[in-house]
């Protein structure tokens, strides 16, 4: 596809977040669901294909290109971002991993938002301690009986597929890991919804039990030896474009409060002309900057195939911190006005507690910076 062909490909993106998504978001907020529609029009502007090939029904863009639309999505709602990108992710494992067969049953339903689909790797006893995972998979006949439960899970609510990562041999540790897709209407699998203090629909929260569960042989997508890699490969890009719908989030607070700034007067002038009311927003703008210039460098090194560890842990931890800095801060620059739904400032304040916990919690995240960082100790000079 060509470069022009691309930047119109942005455009109706973007014109889909800041019209459709954007204008659903406050009702999502407050407990709506979305409807299918929603999941129809992001088929249709290509997003749950965005890494797949072109001869497989996909946009056959890249990482890059996913980052972008994760920032895009984001600034209008971050679960709904979050959402359409779960079942992205899964449309290009099945691409990339799974047999011709499970490709044509499976991938048109994906593609074309008729199914959603999540990843299913957390569990009650086990967040970043993969080595904790729980869930079983025993080979059986032809195929293999998975038993356990998986817990907040995005898209977990409604999901129609799941690809799930179970211990195939405890003795094996983390190389004994495998990930399955499971038809989440099999029977066997219950699911449940998750909830919080602030809404959890638009992002599809939830859980299921497995209890022996019938998996086809081939609907082992990733076997034994590979599945932890793929896992910590995954992650570091799941840091990368959690980064930028930071970045997303912040921007659009930043946009609103702005707006707001050269409409509303106190004491005689706009807030716009208060020098007070400015610097907050120059200093939550000077470190937009920075974390999008973080989030660019952790991209650039996936999409190249470069180390992304150190960059795209970094990025998180940054654009995190600068949103649950910032947010608070421009929402009363706004005032009480900040608070309403139809604002962005209240549900991306919300979104940012999410965003913190998601692929691996800041206070762990630090620890892996600090290793990465300075792997040797350095030699003091005679």
């Amino acid at each position: 596809m060509t470069e022009r062909a691309r930047e119109l490909w942005l455009d109706r993106v973007r014109e889909f977040a800041q019209t459709r998504v954007a204008q659903a978001a406050a009702a999502w907020s407050l407990g709506a669901h979305p409807s299918p529609d929603f999941y129809a029009d992001a088929a249709q502007q290509g997003l749950f294909g965005i890494e797949v090939p072109t001869e497989l029904g996909g946009v056959g863009f890249g990482f890059a290109e996913k980052v972008l639309v994760a920032e895009i999505l984001a600034a209008a709602d971050f679960g709904f971002a979050m959402s359409v990108i779960n079942t992205q992710n899964i449309a290009l494992r099945l691409s990339i991993s799974a047999p011709d067969a499970v490709k044509k049953r499976f991938l048109p339903d994906l593609l074309s938002g008729r199914t959603s689909a999540c990843t299913a790797l957390t569990e009650p006893g086990a967040g970043s301690d993969l080595a904790a995972v729980a869930t079983t998979a025993k080979s059986s006949g032809d195929g293999w009986v998975l038993n356990g439960e998986k817990s907040w899970i995005i898209n977990g609510r409604h999901a129609g597929l799941a690809l799930v990562f179970a211990q195939t041999d405890k003795t094996a540790g983390l190389s004994g890991l495998g990930a399955f897709l499971v038809d989440c209407s099999s029977d066997g699998v219950t699911r449940y919804a998750i909830d919080s203090g602030f809404s959890q629909t638009s992002i599809g929260t939830g859980g299921f039990v497995l209890s022996e569960v019938q998996v086809e042989r081939d609907k082992l997508i990733v076997p034994p030896g590979l599945a932890f890699r793929t896992i910590m490969e995954e992650i570091n890009g799941a840091r990368v474009y959690v980064a930028a719908m930071c970045c997303g989030m912040l921007d659009a607070a930043l946009e609103t409060a702005t707006s707001y700034g050269h409409t509303r007067s106190a004491f005689g002038r706009k807030l716009k002309d208060h020098q007070a009311w400015r610097q907050a927003l120059g200093e939550a703008e000077t470190e937009l900057a920075a974390i999008k210039a973080l989030t660019a460098e952790a991209t650039r090194r996936i999409a190249c195939g470069q180390d992304a560890r150190l960059a795209a842990t970094q990025a998180k931890i940054a654009a995190v911190e600068a949103g649950q800095r910032h947010l608070p801060v421009l929402l009363h620059a706004m005032g009480a006005e900040g608070l309403r739904p139809e604002h962005c400032l209240a549900r991306h304040l919300g979104a940012l507690q999410t965003a913190a916990l998601a692929d691996g919690a800041n206070a762990l995240l630090k620890q892996q910076v600090a290793k990465l960082s300075r792997p040797t100790i350095p030699t003091p000079e005679a």
